[in-house]
Order: C-alpha cells, then sequence, then structure tokens
C-alpha cells in the first residue's frame, strides 16, 4: 500500500515538473517571437498613447509576414484593401555611390520598422526606356507598405548620371538624398574587383589596375577610367546642387558602416525623421564573414551576399600614393561643401 501511494506520489511531482517546464519553455517562446526592432519604456508600452509612426510588436511581426505573402503573390487583394496597403513612391532615394556600401545601407535600414526597401535597383532615371514609362511604371515597382512608412530605393548609378538630378526634382522636389561615400582610392579599386571578377568568371582577360587607372602616355591619373571618375565626388555633388539644397542630402561614411555600423544608422534615422528603432541587439559581428550581419528578431538574421567584401587585389603602392593625392583637393572642396569631414589620406 505504502509503495502504492510513493509511486502515485512519484507520478504527480513527475507530472506537475513537465507541467512547469512547459510553462517555461512557452515564456521563453513567446518572448523570443517578440520583434525587439521597437525597444519600448514598459510603462510607455503598456500604457501611453501610440505615434502614428509606431506599430505594436505583435502587429508588426503580422504585417510584415502579410507584405511577404504578397510579395510571393499569395495574398489576396482583399486582404491588401483591409490592411490599408500601398505602392508609394521613395521619400528617400540611395543615389550612390556604388561600391561605397549601398545595398549594405539599405539592408541596414530595413531593420527599421518605419521603412519598406524595394529589392532590386529599379533604374528608373537613370535609364531612357524606363524613364519614358512614367512615373506610374516606377510607383507600381516599389513594394506594399502601410501609409505611415516610408518606401527607399537605391540605384547607385544615380549619382554620377547627368540627367537624374532633374529628374528626380521634377518628381518630388523635397524628397531626401543619401549619398555613401568610401576613401576615394579605395573604392576605385573595389570596383576594379567587382569588374574583374565578371571578367574572370567569362573566362576572360583584363588589365592590371595600374594600366587602367594610370594614363600610359602622361604618367598621370587616367580621369577618363570610370572607377577613377567615380571617385571625383565633389564633381558629381556639384550638379546636384543645381536642383537640391545641400540639407536634403545626407552623407554616409562607408568605411564606418563596416567597423562600426549603429552610429551611423542612427544619423540616418535622425536625418530621415524617424523615430530611433535600430539598436546593437540589431547587429552583430560575424567573425567568419569579417563584418556585422542584421538581427530582426530571435528568429531571424541575415547576412550579406558572400559577393560583398571580396579581396582586393595587390596594387602598386607607387599607383596608390599618385591616386591618393590626386583625390586630395576633390576631397578637401567635398569636405567644405557637405560640413562632414573624413580621415582620408
Amino acid at each position: 500500500m505504502l509503495f502504492k501511494q510513493q509511486v502515485l506520489l512519484r507520478q504527480k511531482l513527475f507530472v506537475l515538473g513537465s507541467l512547469a517546464i512547459g510553462s517555461l519553455l512557452y515564456l521563453v517562446a513567446r518572448v523570443g517571437s517578440l520583434d525587439r526592432l521597437q525597444p519600448l519604456c514598459p510603462i510607455d508600452g503598456r500604457f501611453g498613447p501610440r505615434g502614428q509612426d509606431e506599430i505594436p510588436l505583435r502587429a508588426l511581426q503580422f504585417k510584415r509576414g502579410l507584405l511577404h505573402e504578397f510579395r510571393k503573390g499569395n495574398a489576396t487583394k482583399e486582404q491588401i484593401r483591409l490592411h490599408n496597403l500601398v505602392q508609394q513612391l521613395p521619400k528617400a532615394i540611395i543615389i550612390g555611390v556604388r561600391k561605397g556600401g549601398t545595398r549594405a545601407l539599405l539592408e541596414m535600414l530595413n531593420l527599421h520598422p518605419s521603412v519598406v526597401k524595394a529589392s532590386q535597383e529599379i533604374h528608373f532615371f537613370d535609364n531612357d526606356e524606363n524613364y519614358a514609362k512614367g512615373t506610374e511604371w516606377y510607383r507600381k515597382k516599389m513594394p506594399f507598405s502601410y501609409p505611415h512608412q516610408i518606401t527607399i530605393e537605391k540605384s547607385p548609378a544615380y549619382f554620377i548620371t547627368e540627367e537624374v538630378p532633374e529628374r528626380i526634382y521634377k518628381m518630388n522636389s523635397s524628397i531626401k538624398l543619401l549619398i555613401i561615400v568610401r576613401e576615394p582610392t579605395t573604392r576605385a579599386i573595389s570596383d576594379y574587383t567587382q569588374v574583374l571578377e565578371g571578367k574572370e568568371r567569362k573566362n576572360k582577360t583584363y588589365y592590371k589596375f595600374e594600366k587602367l587607372a594610370i594614363d600610359p602616355n602622361t604618367c598621370e591619373v587616367n580621369t577618363k577610367y570610370k572607377a577613377v571618375r567615380t571617385s571625383i565626388y565633389t564633381k558629381h555633388l556639384e550638379r546636384w546642387l543645381k536642383y537640391f539644397p545641400i540639407e536634403q542630402f545626407h552623407i554616409v561614411d562607408g568605411d564606418r558602416l563596416i567597423t562600426e555600423p549603429l552610429p551611423e544608422l542612427q544619423l540616418v534615422e535622425k536625418f530621415l525623421n524617424l523615430p530611433p528603432r535600430i539598436s546593437q541587439y540589431n547587429l552583430y559581428f560575424n567573425a567568419t564573414r569579417g563584418f556585422y550581419c542584421l538581427r530582426f528578431n530571435i528568429v531571424f538574421n541575415k547576412c550579406l551576399a558572400g559577393s560583398k567584401g571580396r579581396i582586393h587585389p595587390e596594387v602598386d603602392t607607387s599607383v596608390i600614393t599618385k591616386l591618393r593625392k590626386f583625390f586630395h583637393p576633390f576631397n578637401q572642396k567635398f569636405y567644405q561643401i557637405t560640413g562632414r569631414t573624413f580621415n582620408w589620406p
């Protein structure tokens, strides 16, 4: 009899223990499922009124899921109508610079709950054929979003294409423009490296960087070489300033975005008049990849494509010195115009 009572007691304790562990795991799962992009004060989150630019965390998860389903073609038009989804023209554009970190910047800004990104480069303003299709065609290339959100697209070719500033101005004269730059010589070599990799994939040969960057006839910097010309930031910016005041531009430090992304992203949040939502939780350093990856929540992480962070070929130091000396006066003017100084040699 005593033995049976002991067995029953053990069974009860086992059941109670299982229930306790199950409840604990359930609570952990529930907490983990919350989107941590909006760290709210507990009092504000529970009792304070929400602003137009804020969404409850669970609702945010659902809404992002709905946007994803629509992009895959799984959401119905009725769902889109009920949830007030729209395709909006961008209120901010990352206009350049090529190999400055435009993709990284766009992906990192997409961490913010009030930002929706166009996944592909649209090339509307720099492509005559696309531009001829009109603004409505451009708008329909944008992702679905909620009215309070801002859509951002990036096409690095915009920065260096002559017709683009006027075309964007005609669409929206008050649009916000983001330019991400790196040290000009490093950017030029990165530009070359991407083209070189493309040639190698097609089993084609390509000139060495030194032969392209330096004119063999004059032994001076070859300004006809596109990778060099793109790095003369001030020349391109001056063309944009004919249409937009400097206050509508924000310059992002692409080199710092690699090593210390959060301060740069916080500056962009401020420029776009967004509430601060991106935190250190959303960014973690991946030692294997050698740069920061993105954490949207406890479940979903994302690193940039493997093509990012290519290893640059070795370049003759005398050529690097000549390029840096060439870019120096242009850099000084760029600092003066933008009001932002970089520690470029």
